[in-house]
């Protein structure tokens, strides 16, 4: 059975919301926790959570589930990238596969990690991206042999570049439900709380 690896990340200096937004609590939580608790009830191997600003803090906060570690990427200041070269360097040698997951997407369902996993475990590939109701979101699964690809990305890109440049790549699971949102600004943050009441 191939190992696939999640890779949270969760570096980022929040510039949008001034404060570190995998420390706010929504539902006695952090942020952070409910992505961290999604990636292992969605049925990863093991999950990688790339922490940078507040590193220390942050990784404090956090209750890691088994199979969850966590490793600091000293240039997270330089943008999402970086983080994303450390996340796969940490990951497991033996690993087919990164699973894509945003830090601050605390409406992550286990089912949309479990579907993109599966999808790529019956042969899909190089590229497996979860699109809700048409619209293509995270996660995003990356098999071993693009990751050349995506180790050569800069900046704040992250993948996008990668998933520009190779369509032909990238399979789609459609899942006919609505995309768990981004937490940026305080809004979204005000948002997602009276959700959770």
């Amino acid at each position: 059975m191939a190992v696939i690896s999640g890779i949270v990340l969760a570096g980022g200096t929040s510039s949008r919301l001034g404060r570190p937004k995998q420390l706010l609590d929504l539902g006695g939580r952090p942020i952070l926790q409910h992505v961290l608790e999604a990636a292992r009830a969605g049925g990863l191997d093991e999950v990688v959570v790339v922490l940078g600003h507040l590193a220390a803090e942050v990784a404090a906060a956090l209750s890691l589930p088994p199979g969850a570690r966590t490793v600091v990427n000293p240039d997270y200041a330089t943008g999402q990238a970086s983080s994303l070269r450390s996340g796969l360097a940490a990951a497991d040698p033996r690993s087919e596969a990164a699973l894509i997951l945003l830090g601050d997407q605390p409406g992550m369902r286990p089912a949309d990690i479990e579907a993109v996993a599966s999808a790529f475990l019956r042969g899909a590939g190089p590229v497996v991206q979860a699109s809700y109701r048409g619209a293509p979101g995270h996660p995003v699964l990356f098999a071993r042999q693009v990751w050349p690809e995506l180790l050569a990305v800069g900046g704040d890109r992250g993948a996008r570049d990668v998933l520009k440049a190779h369509p032909d790549w990238v399979t789609r699971v459609d899942l006919d439900i609505d995309a768990p949102p981004d937490l940026d600004t305080q809004e979204d943050y005000e948002r997602l709380r009276r959700q959770a009441l």
